[in-house]
């Protein structure tokens, strides 16, 4: 089997990072595999938001928020550990990406390409970042879909929509996985 083709089959979502610092070239790295993904008529809609503690710590009050939102217990030490949760998933990530795609509201069908271009993009990143030791996990929570997220970010919101955070970091533990069959997703037709 091929590197390459290891690396796809052995890839898996981390929940679970160790604190073992991720460097600059491994990021670096990851982004020029993202660079390289393939998009139609060379829009390159991707842009990819690498988050220091200052900026993470602008996101919190927005956790915060959606947490408190989510709760259905007046129980405050059940709040709290919802809260400590969210703020986590912000804070704890050695790195956390915000990536992003070009809006085109005059033209739909290039804005669902480079919506399909940028997870190509994206994936490319992952893969990237798995060849490197390096486990990912995609997050597509409410956090991405808040206004107040594109302001804490500097991000524009009328030419940009954020698909997800990537966090990324050396994993604790890999999970297995078990796949569906191959014959209940390949079909040959004559």
């Amino acid at each position: 089997m091929s590197k390459v083709q290891e690396n796809i089959l052995t890839r898996r979502t981390i929940f679970r990072f160790s604190d073992k610092l991720v460097s600059k070239d491994c990021i670096e790295t990851a982004i020029e595999a993202a660079r390289h993904a393939p998009c139609h008529k060379n829009t390159h809609p991707w842009k990819f938001y690498i988050m220091g503690s200052a900026t993470r710590k602008r996101l919190i009050p927005i956790v915060e928020t959606l947490a408190k939102a989510k709760a259905d217990s007046e129980d405050q030490q059940k709040l709290e550990a919802l809260l400590d949760r969210a703020r986590n998933k912000i804070l704890k990530p050695p790195v956390l990406i915000a990536i992003t795609t070009l809006i085109n509201e005059e033209d739909s069908f290039r804005e669902e390409e480079d919506y399909a271009a940028t997870v190509c993009a994206l994936h490319n990143m992952v893969l990237s970042f798995w060849d490197q030791g390096i486990g990912t996990q995609w997050s597509t929570g409410s956090i991405t879909r808040n206004k107040n997220t594109y302001l804490a970010l500097s991000i524009p919101k009328e030419s940009e929509r954020i698909i997800g955070f990537i966090k990324a970091g050396f994993p604790e533990n890999t999970p297995t996985k078990e796949k569906k069959p191959i014959d209940e997703i390949r079909f040959y037709l004559p």
